[in-house]
Protein backbone atom coordinates (compact mmCIF):
# COMPACT_ATOMS: atom_id res chain seq x y z
CA UNK A 1 0.00 0.00 0.00
CA UNK A 2 2.67 2.44 1.00
CA UNK A 3 4.69 1.79 -2.27
CA UNK A 4 1.32 2.39 -4.51
CA UNK A 5 0.78 6.02 -2.74
CA UNK A 6 4.24 6.50 -2.97
CA UNK A 7 3.96 5.70 -6.99
CA UNK A 8 1.32 7.74 -6.79
CA UNK A 9 3.02 10.41 -5.47
CA UNK A 10 5.53 10.22 -7.76
CA UNK A 11 3.22 10.56 -10.66
CA UNK A 12 1.67 13.15 -9.37
CA UNK A 13 4.14 15.01 -8.94
CA UNK A 14 5.46 14.28 -12.49
CA UNK A 15 2.10 15.76 -14.32
CA UNK A 16 2.35 18.58 -11.98
CA UNK A 17 5.97 19.66 -13.66
CA UNK A 18 4.39 18.64 -17.15
CA UNK A 19 1.70 21.31 -16.37
CA UNK A 20 4.34 23.96 -14.79
CA UNK A 21 6.85 23.15 -18.16
CA UNK A 22 3.84 23.75 -20.34
CA UNK A 23 3.18 27.00 -18.77
CA UNK A 24 6.09 28.11 -19.17
CA UNK A 25 6.93 27.26 -22.82
CA UNK A 26 3.21 28.55 -23.52
CA UNK A 27 4.04 32.05 -21.89
CA UNK A 28 7.53 32.06 -23.22
CA UNK A 29 6.63 31.50 -26.82
CA UNK A 30 3.79 34.04 -26.64
CA UNK A 31 6.90 36.45 -25.61
CA UNK A 32 8.92 35.58 -27.95
CA UNK A 33 5.89 35.95 -30.80
CA UNK A 34 4.65 39.51 -29.99
CA UNK A 35 8.95 40.51 -29.90
CA UNK A 36 9.21 39.45 -33.25
CA UNK A 37 5.86 40.65 -34.44
CA UNK A 38 7.07 44.22 -32.62
CA UNK A 39 8.37 46.26 -36.13
CA UNK A 40 5.29 45.28 -38.17
CA UNK A 41 3.03 46.07 -34.97
CA UNK A 42 4.78 49.24 -34.11
CA UNK A 43 4.69 50.60 -37.98
CA UNK A 44 0.96 50.02 -37.99
CA UNK A 45 0.39 51.96 -34.82
CA UNK A 46 2.26 54.53 -35.66
CA UNK A 47 0.27 54.97 -39.14
CA UNK A 48 -2.97 54.64 -37.02
CA UNK A 49 -1.75 57.66 -34.81
CA UNK A 50 -0.88 59.53 -37.81
CA UNK A 51 -4.09 58.91 -39.42
CA UNK A 52 -6.20 60.10 -35.40
CA UNK A 53 -7.26 56.91 -34.70
CA UNK A 54 -5.30 56.55 -31.73
CA UNK A 55 -5.97 57.56 -27.79
CA UNK A 56 -4.30 60.89 -28.50
CA UNK A 57 -7.17 61.88 -30.18
CA UNK A 58 -9.79 61.74 -27.38
CA UNK A 59 -9.72 64.50 -24.93
CA UNK A 60 -8.27 63.92 -21.44
CA UNK A 61 -11.77 63.14 -19.89
CA UNK A 62 -12.30 60.42 -22.40
CA UNK A 63 -8.86 59.11 -21.71
CA UNK A 64 -9.55 58.97 -17.77
CA UNK A 65 -13.70 57.79 -18.51
CA UNK A 66 -11.84 54.88 -20.84
CA UNK A 67 -8.96 53.86 -18.40
CA UNK A 68 -11.03 54.00 -15.34
CA UNK A 69 -13.58 51.16 -17.17
CA UNK A 70 -11.05 49.28 -18.91
CA UNK A 71 -7.63 49.07 -17.71
CA UNK A 72 -7.26 51.73 -14.72
CA UNK A 73 -3.76 50.83 -14.16
CA UNK A 74 -3.00 50.57 -17.62
CA UNK A 75 -0.32 53.46 -17.48
CA UNK A 76 1.72 51.55 -14.41
CA UNK A 77 1.60 47.85 -15.29
CA UNK A 78 3.64 45.68 -17.64
CA UNK A 79 0.99 43.65 -19.24
CA UNK A 80 -0.85 41.70 -16.48
CA UNK A 81 -2.45 43.49 -13.15
CA UNK A 82 -3.67 40.85 -10.39
CA UNK A 83 -4.94 43.53 -7.64
CA UNK A 84 -6.72 46.83 -9.00
CA UNK A 85 -10.21 47.21 -8.64
CA UNK A 86 -12.25 46.96 -11.57
CA UNK A 87 -9.25 45.27 -13.43
CA UNK A 88 -10.56 41.79 -14.21
CA UNK A 89 -8.30 39.14 -15.49
CA UNK A 90 -7.37 40.73 -19.06
CA UNK A 91 -5.17 44.15 -18.93
CA UNK A 92 -5.96 46.39 -22.13
CA UNK A 93 -2.29 45.29 -22.92
CA UNK A 94 -3.98 41.29 -22.84
CA UNK A 95 -6.74 42.22 -24.53
CA UNK A 96 -4.81 43.54 -27.67
CA UNK A 97 -2.80 40.37 -27.55
CA UNK A 98 -5.97 38.59 -27.99
CA UNK A 99 -6.51 39.99 -31.92
CA UNK A 100 -2.76 40.48 -32.45
CA UNK A 101 -1.36 37.54 -31.55
CA UNK A 102 -4.05 34.86 -32.58
CA UNK A 103 -5.76 33.48 -35.29
CA UNK A 104 -8.06 31.87 -33.59
CA UNK A 105 -7.86 32.53 -29.56
CA UNK A 106 -8.92 29.35 -27.19
CA UNK A 107 -8.81 29.59 -23.53
CA UNK A 108 -6.70 27.11 -21.38
CA UNK A 109 -2.99 27.47 -22.66
CA UNK A 110 -3.67 30.17 -24.99
CA UNK A 111 -4.60 32.61 -22.23
CA UNK A 112 -0.87 31.70 -21.08
CA UNK A 113 0.25 32.30 -24.63
CA UNK A 114 -2.16 35.90 -24.65
CA UNK A 115 -0.21 37.27 -21.28
CA UNK A 116 3.70 35.95 -22.55
CA UNK A 117 2.43 38.08 -25.64
CA UNK A 118 1.34 40.54 -23.73
CA UNK A 119 4.67 41.31 -21.77
CA UNK A 120 6.43 41.19 -25.23
CA UNK A 121 4.15 43.83 -26.75
CA UNK A 122 4.98 45.82 -22.98
CA UNK A 123 8.80 45.06 -23.34
CA UNK A 124 8.50 46.37 -27.72
CA UNK A 125 5.95 49.13 -27.94
CA UNK A 126 5.35 52.11 -25.92
CA UNK A 127 1.57 52.61 -24.05
CA UNK A 128 0.32 55.37 -26.95
CA UNK A 129 1.06 52.60 -29.64
CA UNK A 130 -0.55 49.98 -27.72
CA UNK A 131 -3.47 51.74 -26.97
CA UNK A 132 -4.05 52.36 -30.77
CA UNK A 133 -3.91 48.82 -31.66
CA UNK A 134 -6.27 48.07 -29.19
CA UNK A 135 -8.90 50.94 -30.24
CA UNK A 136 -8.46 49.51 -33.61
CA UNK A 137 -9.34 46.16 -33.02
CA UNK A 138 -12.12 46.28 -30.35
CA UNK A 139 -15.33 44.71 -31.25
CA UNK A 140 -18.00 47.31 -30.95
CA UNK A 141 -21.08 45.04 -31.48
CA UNK A 142 -23.59 44.70 -34.88
CA UNK A 143 -24.12 47.97 -36.95
CA UNK A 144 -25.92 48.51 -40.10
CA UNK A 145 -23.57 46.92 -42.23
CA UNK A 146 -22.22 43.98 -39.80
CA UNK A 147 -20.06 43.74 -37.01
CA UNK A 148 -18.42 46.84 -36.03
CA UNK A 149 -14.80 46.72 -35.39
CA UNK A 150 -12.70 49.84 -33.80
CA UNK A 151 -13.61 52.51 -31.41
CA UNK A 152 -13.04 55.04 -33.74
CA UNK A 153 -14.98 53.69 -36.74
CA UNK A 154 -18.28 52.57 -34.05
CA UNK A 155 -18.09 56.22 -33.01
CA UNK A 156 -18.51 57.38 -37.04
CA UNK A 157 -21.12 54.35 -37.63
CA UNK A 158 -23.30 55.12 -34.75
CA UNK A 159 -22.82 58.87 -34.04
CA UNK A 160 -21.91 60.42 -37.53
CA UNK A 161 -18.93 62.13 -35.83
CA UNK A 162 -15.20 61.33 -33.90
CA UNK A 163 -15.11 60.41 -31.21
CA UNK A 164 -13.57 63.67 -29.56
CA UNK A 165 -16.66 64.96 -30.32
CA UNK A 166 -19.04 63.30 -28.76
CA UNK A 167 -20.88 64.54 -25.68
CA UNK A 168 -19.90 62.21 -22.50
CA UNK A 169 -23.25 60.10 -22.56
CA UNK A 170 -22.36 59.53 -25.93
CA UNK A 171 -19.00 58.74 -25.20
CA UNK A 172 -19.42 56.31 -22.20
CA UNK A 173 -22.43 54.55 -24.39
CA UNK A 174 -19.09 53.61 -26.56
CA UNK A 175 -17.70 52.10 -23.64
CA UNK A 176 -20.30 50.70 -22.61
CA UNK A 177 -20.42 47.96 -25.04
CA UNK A 178 -16.81 46.72 -24.51
CA UNK A 179 -17.39 44.35 -22.01
CA UNK A 180 -19.68 42.21 -23.77
CA UNK A 181 -20.53 43.71 -27.61
CA UNK A 182 -23.13 41.49 -28.40
CA UNK A 183 -24.98 41.95 -25.75
CA UNK A 184 -25.60 45.42 -26.16
CA UNK A 185 -27.65 47.49 -29.33
CA UNK A 186 -25.76 50.77 -29.96
CA UNK A 187 -28.83 51.77 -31.99
CA UNK A 188 -31.26 51.24 -29.82
CA UNK A 189 -31.83 54.12 -27.52
CA UNK A 190 -34.49 51.44 -25.33
CA UNK A 191 -31.57 49.09 -24.72
CA UNK A 192 -32.23 48.86 -20.96
CA UNK A 193 -29.08 46.95 -20.16
CA UNK A 194 -26.75 48.98 -21.85
CA UNK A 195 -28.53 52.65 -20.33
CA UNK A 196 -28.13 50.56 -16.81
CA UNK A 197 -24.52 50.06 -17.85
CA UNK A 198 -23.97 53.10 -18.88
CA UNK A 199 -25.32 54.13 -15.40
CA UNK A 200 -22.60 52.73 -13.40
CA UNK A 201 -19.99 53.71 -15.48
CA UNK A 202 -21.42 57.70 -15.33
CA UNK A 203 -21.61 56.90 -11.20
CA UNK A 204 -17.97 55.58 -11.18
CA UNK A 205 -15.96 58.21 -12.99
CA UNK A 206 -18.18 60.85 -11.30
CA UNK A 207 -16.49 59.19 -7.75
CA UNK A 208 -19.97 58.15 -6.79
CA UNK A 209 -18.82 54.72 -6.34
CA UNK A 210 -15.57 52.11 -7.07
CA UNK A 211 -15.70 48.62 -8.04
CA UNK A 212 -16.18 45.94 -5.37
CA UNK A 213 -12.82 44.65 -5.77
CA UNK A 214 -10.83 43.14 -8.60
CA UNK A 215 -12.72 41.05 -10.45
CA UNK A 216 -15.33 43.75 -10.39
CA UNK A 217 -15.41 44.80 -14.17
CA UNK A 218 -19.10 44.83 -14.24
CA UNK A 219 -19.20 47.17 -11.84
CA UNK A 220 -21.74 45.85 -9.66
CA UNK A 221 -19.98 48.48 -6.98
CA UNK A 222 -21.51 51.09 -8.99
CA UNK A 223 -25.31 49.34 -9.42
CA UNK A 224 -28.23 51.61 -8.40
CA UNK A 225 -29.46 51.27 -4.73
CA UNK A 226 -32.92 49.38 -4.36
CA UNK A 227 -35.47 52.15 -3.93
Amino acid sequence: MRKAFKVAGILAGGLVVLALGAILVSGGVGYIDARSDADQLRARADALIAQGRGADQLSARQREILLAVEDPNFAEHSGVDFSTPGAGLTTITQSASKRLGFDKFRPGFGKIRQTGYALGLESKLTKKQILALWLDTLEMGKGPDGWMVGFHNASTVVYGRPAADLSEAEFIRLVAVLIAPAAYDLFNAQDDKLSERSARIERLVAGACSPAGFSDVWLDGCAQPAQ
